[in-house]
């Protein structure tokens, strides 16, 4: 990859709904898998209707090609009480290391933001040391279908 990450919300390109459906399946197979209870493009059709949550932001290369993603939703599977939620961070394996997680983050930061939210909460078993950098602190662990997860937050 070489040239600047662009962001976009998902509103604005309904095409990338298969391809990241396919995108969570794979990656979160025990939730959005053949035996999971989730429903990928279920999920992601929820972020084409409406302007509050949940909305889904997308990360596209200099040739348009779709290389992340993550969303803001009103809850999480823990912490029921918590909201807004970081959720579905995910950067397509060739282009880790790159920055591209950190602009998703910083994007969905700037859309709380806008949406007036004050804190973000989101819970991770991968991206810690990203968030971290970034400013989350983590505050708390939860269990997942993946294994545990550090739950993190940002204030505004």
């Amino acid at each position: 990859m070489s040239g600047p990450v662009t962001i976009r919300d998902l509103r604005e390109m309904p095409g990338a709904v298969p391809e990241l459906a396919a995108w969570f399946e794979a990656e979160w197979a025990p939730h959005y898998g053949p035996d999971g209870p989730g429903d990928a493009a279920a999920d992601l059709a929820e972020c084409l209707a409406g302007e509050g949550l949940p909305r889904c932001l997308v990360a596209l290369d200099p040739d348009g090609s779709v290389i992340g993603t993550i969303a803001l939703r009103a809850a999480s599977i823990s912490h029921h009480q918590l909201t807004p939620w970081g959720a579905a961070l995910l950067v397509a394996r060739k282009c880790r290391g790159r920055g591209v997680g950190s602009a998703l983050v910083a994007a969905l930061e700037d859309l709380a933001r806008t949406l007036k939210f004050a804190r973000v909460y989101m819970s991770t078993d991968t991206a810690l040391g990203l968030l971290q950098r970034r400013g989350w602190c983590a505050f708390d662990t939860a269990p997942s279908l993946r294994g545990t997860v550090h739950v993190c937050v940002v204030d505004l």
